[in-house]
């Protein structure tokens, strides 16, 4: 490990140099002298005293290299039956006149522009067209309801709303544009202009305040807008967590910090160089989609995938091994639920096999936990590292990972390995002590956080401090709880909110459901915990099973034998204190679009309480069909 603890000690050590030679990596306008200003924490800035454009790094500055005609995107949309490309030129001259586009409907430095599009190339266009004019782009993930749209309307006041006639997913056509008129119905602020792309597979009815993106991007309407020059600590972007409730919580970006931090993570974590293509399967609404879609594989002069489609079903399993083979992929970037997805529709791998994946180097997964079996699969089939990676809308880059652009280091499932360099990554205990080796606790990262971190929320200190910062003075608190091993290594088990109370006995809901991910008819589960009157709470689970004929149509016999054997694989990996109360087996478990499952909703559920649809949820008829097994009582294992 010489050189990654070298690198994460002078991080350490020595923030302000190690932070300075980062920023030499990219393009600015007036170079910083100062990397750090701490004189107002917890609000800390990052070069404060340089000017760049996000916009610049992202496409400009390698058109002026040499590297025009090199491809910057490729678009694969299964559902709409669609392939396209385009280079670094192609992608610019769009841009360009984007950004005109947005000026000509007066948006202007600092502006807000609400983005409501589907995974589409205009998505990443607008984007990085209000970066290139100052503008501060807010994406709302294409299909929230208008009631959740209108609330991030009154909060991020848009000027512009650019959005399409639709979404197209698998199996339908989903009306934006209605939502859209909704949502700015029931929103107090009224954005000024709509800019509309018409898709073929449902085109809108205009109405007044709609500008028609195809007619307004036609070559010479407008004159291509050229990139300011950005203060670094100026805003880039606002992203609301998803699933808030009342008001939302806006996350901001800057521009300076975030560029420095994506192109370092993108050689030293994920060991891509330029032309490489690189593959997000994600959505440009998450933040893995604005950090791992959009800026960072640009920054980096590599090719970036878009991808409109599903790891199932769009047509089949082979989906992603289809893309890799086609486009040469390096390296993938998905959630774990992608592939628990894809191992349940084909438990074999066999549909790997159909397509030359030869070139593909690495698999990197975050979004939620990787569960050690999910690990083990995706490593056999694909005889490539599987790299697990912990981090946070908030903190838009890795907090953990093996960083194999530094210094690849020995693999330990269920860990997402060691502390990227920049975060100082700690385990308090509720007395806000830092915890022995081993022993479970609150995750947190000492103050300041590093480059491309949140620094603050929009228009609201006070709750970025109450929210994050109050719990442990001087520290970050994540939400997740975890333990330290011996040798460095980060082990995050889950949210603190699911960690069980089992007569006194703490007990993460990751470590119960990794000992039943480890059973081979198991494709995925969740352990919830629900009240007990004795013991404060008891485990539960819902598993689903993989596909396949041993699996389908159990008797109750063989239900009962199945769950016998969850039962004792949880005794004997976890220990006697939990022992589940209850295992359903269930068709489907309800998560939201980004892939994380819906465990408080169904703790909610099972206990009684009003457990209101988040306007996240991928599917809420999954929701339905749990309704009658989370309120009735089952087999117990006790």
């Amino acid at each position: 490990m010489s050189s990654y603890v070298e690198q994460y000690r002078r991080s350490m050590s020595g923030p302000e140099g190690f932070w300075l030679d980062a920023a030499e990596a990219v393009d600015w306008f007036r170079k910083p002298k100062k990397a750090l200003d701490d004189q107002q924490p917890p609000f800390y800035r990052w070069y404060p005293d340089g000017q760049l454009n996000i916009c610049y790094n992202a496409l400009d500055r390698h058109v002026i290299k040499g590297d025009a005609d090199r491809t910057a995107l490729i678009y694969d949309s299964p559902v709409t039956d669609t392939k396209r490309s385009y280079s670094y030129a192609e992608l610019l001259d769009l841009v360009g006149r984007a950004a005109g586009v947005l000026r000509a409907l007066g948006v202007e430095r600092g502006d807000r522009v609400v983005v409501y599009l589907p995974m589409v190339p205009e998505a990443i266009v607008t984007m990085l067209a209000c970066a290139r004019i100052g503008a501060v782009h807010s994406v709302v993930f294409g299909g929230f309801a208008p009631a959740e749209l209108a609330t991030r309307i009154d909060d991020a006041q848009p000027k512009v709303i650019v959005t399409a006639s639709c979404g197209v997913e698998r199996s339908r056509v989903v009306p934006y544009k209605p939502m859209v008129d909704d949502a700015i119905e029931r929103a107090q602020h009224k954005p000024e202009r709509v800019l509309l792309v018409q898709r073929p597979q449902l085109e809108a009815e205009m109405g007044e305040r709609d500008i028609d993106w195809a007619t307004a991007m036609k070559p010479g309407a407008v004159e291509p807008a050229g990139c300011e020059s950005m203060l670094a600590t100026d805003p880039l972007y606002v992203l609301y967590t998803s699933g808030t409730t009342g008001k939302p919580k806006g996350i901001v970006r800057d521009h300076g910090g975030y560029t420095v931090a994506l192109q370092w993570s993108m050689t030293n974590v994920y060991g891509m160089s330029p032309g490489e293509v690189w593959f997000t399967a994600s959505d440009v609404g998450w933040v893995v989609g604005h950090s791992y879609i959009v800026y960072a594989p640009l920054i980096a002069g590599c090719t970036t995938v878009l991808f409109e489609g599903k790891p199932v079903g769009t047509p089949d399993a082979s989906t992603f091994w289809r893309i890799i083979a086609e486009n040469d992929v390096k390296a993938l970037f998905t959630a774990p639920t992608a592939f628990r997805a894809i191992k349940k529709e084909d438990p074999d791998g066999a549909l790997v096999a159909g397509h030359d994946v030869s070139g593909f180097r690495t698999l990197f997964m975050a979004g939620e936990r990787l569960d050690p079996d999910t690990w083990q699969w995706a490593t056999d089939k694909l005889d490539v590292p599987v790299i697990d990676n912990w981090w946070q809308t908030e903190t838009g880059w890795p907090i953990a990972s093996n960083l194999v652009g530094l210094e690849p280091l020995p693999i330990k499932p269920g860990s997402a390995t060691v502390p990227v360099p920049g975060y100082d990554v700690q385990i308090l205990d509720s007395q806000g002590q830092q915890a022995p080796a081993g022993t479970e606790g609150a995750v947190c990262i000492k103050l300041p956080l590093p480059p491309g971190t949140l620094p603050t929320l929009w228009q609201d200190d006070a709750r970025y401090e109450s929210s994050y910062l109050s719990a442990y003075p001087g520290y970050y608190l994540t939400g997740d709880g975890g333990y330290l091993d011996d040798d460095g290594y980060l082990f995050v088990l889950g949210r603190t909110d699911d960690v069980l109370n089992v007569a006194g006995h703490r007990l993460s809901t990751g470590g119960i459901e990794a000992a039943l991910a480890g059973h081979p008819a198991v494709a995925e589960c969740a352990v919830i915990g629900v009240a007990d009157p004795l013991k404060g709470q008891v485990p539960r689970a819902l598993v689903v099973l993989k596909a396949g004929d041993q699996w389908a149509d159990l008797d109750d016999a063989a239900l009962e034998q199945l769950r016998g054997e969850l039962g004792r694989r949880v005794r004997e990996e976890v220990g006697p204190i939990a022992t589940l109360q209850q295992v359903d087996v269930v068709a489907a478990l309800p998560k939201t679009r980004s892939g994380k499952i819906l465990r408080k909703t169904m703790r909610q559920m099972a206990d009684g309480q009003e457990a209101p649809v988040p306007s996240t949820i991928e599917d809420a008829t999954v929701l339905d069909a749990l309704a009658r097994i989370l309120g009735r009582e089952g087999t117990s294992q006790g």
